[in-house]
């Protein structure tokens, strides 16, 4: 339990933040997610679509603060890399 008044304030303030983070790297995860099952499933403009929209995704968390440029640098690579060898 908080002893102050700002203690019980920044309790708050890193419950909200937690909140919002957690909500952000799930949108992530899904959005790679969505992007695998695509590429699995061989519609390759389907998993185009959605390799875009999960590179948006990943910009977005990065721009947010919530992952950091190079771990989004290399989680891109990786979902382009494996793209790429599906379809050539």
């Amino acid at each position: 339990m908080p002893n102050t008044k700002s203690a019980a304030k920044r309790v708050r303030v890193i419950r909200k933040k937690t909140e919002r983070n957690r909500r952000i790297k799930s949108t992530v995860r899904t959005a790679i997610r969505r992007f695998r099952e695509a590429l699995a499933g061989g519609n390759m403009e389907e998993a185009q679509a959605k390799l875009r929209r999960a590179l948006i995704t990943i910009d977005k968390a990065v721009t947010k603060g919530v992952v950091h440029k190079n771990k989004a640098a290399r989680t891109k690579s990786r979902l382009t890399k494996s793209f790429n060898k599906m379809a050539g």
